[in-house]
């Protein structure tokens, strides 16, 4: 049996022809640099280009490279945890292929690892090639989660990152759906370790994550890692319940002591508009906790591979049973 790599590279990608060349010759060179055993572990997410055609070929011509190809598009977190159910080696290296993270950094988070971390987060200083409001948004994104959940979650920080083999059991053994991978990684806790760096642009392609996806990757977290917004209900409750109390004795004394009647339909149809949208809101609310609830009580698997392609004899495990099926070639 192959003795188990040092270092495993897993990296998702979604319609990334473009860009996969190059980050096949970046990676190839770090660890060719570093010396040693190594993997790639590279998951196609259903992508609607030639990247699953890119993969299989890079897995023909160097026998590091793993090309996991998934039966359709998961998104990224179902995608990423494909990968590290199939990746073997001692540390791994999660990045994404569009090189916004430097694959060159690897040395230096191994050296964080090696100095007793259990896993190294890259922290992003500069934002290169995104606009004021995905910064905005971010910063506020970020700040407000880590206010609002239990688990300190760095700021600035992405998937980049490097983990031990532990943690990483640990992480495949969260059987949740909605995953959101940073924070559930530091909901594990040990040692975990910053690595400051400048994103770069991406070299090829477009961004995957329009507006639409980032608002439910923000959801994902929030009703993850927090109950706030069904503690928010409670204290909209008792504000409202406390506003109307207040107007229901002013419309007394107003009627009583001064011989006025309660005038206005604006401020009567306002105050209805008010309780009304907070009613919808916080239903809302309710229903995403109970669709979480849906989802996982189904009990599907996470993702469902259509083969790993790979050079040689190489013993691939599946997850638990979270999503299966591969051949070797």
């Amino acid at each position: 049996m192959p003795s188990q790599p040092a270092v495993s590279v897993v990296a998702p990608c979604f319609n990334e022809e473009a860009v996969l060349p190059e980050f096949l010759r970046r990676v190839g060179a770090v660890l060719d640099a570093m010396g040693g055993s190594s993997e790639v572990v590279l998951v196609d997410d259903g992508s609607r280009d030639t990247t699953w055609e890119v993969m299989s070929k890079a897995a023909a011509d160097d026998p590091r490279i793993v090309a996991v190809q998934l039966m359709r598009n998961h998104g990224h977190q179902l995608a990423l945890t494909a990968g590290l159910s199939v990746c073997r080696g001692e540390r791994i290296l999660i990045i994404d292929a569009d090189l916004q993270d430097p694959p060159e950094l690897l040395p230096d988070m191994l050296a964080l690892m090696d100095g007793g971390a259990d896993v190294v987060y890259g922290q992003r200083r500069t934002r290169e090639g995104e606009g004021l409001f995905k910064k905005l948004t971010a910063r506020v994104f970020y700040r407000t989660l880590s206010r609002i959940t239990e688990v300190e979650i760095p700021h600035d920080a992405g998937d980049f990152r490097l983990i031990s083999r532990e943690v990483l059991d640990l992480l495949i053994s969260m059987p949740e759906r909605h995953r959101f991978i940073r924070g559930m990684i530091a909901w594990i806790g040990g040692r975990q370790v910053p690595l400051i760096y400048d994103r770069k642009a991406r070299v090829a392609g477009e961004s995957k994550y329009p507006f639409r996806k980032m608002v439910k990757f923000a959801a994902d977290a929030l009703t993850g890692f927090s109950v706030a917004p069904l503690k928010l209900s409670t204290s909209i409750g008792w504000f409202m319940a406390a506003a109307g109390s207040l107007f229901t004795v002013y419309t007394i004394l107003g009627t009583l002591l001064w011989g006025q009647t309660a005038r206005g339909w604006a401020s009567l149809m306002a105050v209805l508009c008010l309780l009304s949208s907070m009613q919808f809101l916080m239903l809302g609310a309710l229903g995403a906790y109970l669709g979480r609830l849906y989802d996982q009580s189904k009990g599907r698997p996470l993702y469902m591979i259509r083969e790993v392609t790979c050079t040689g004899d190489r013993p691939v495990e599946p997850l638990r049973g979270l999503g299966w099926g591969h051949r070797n070639s």
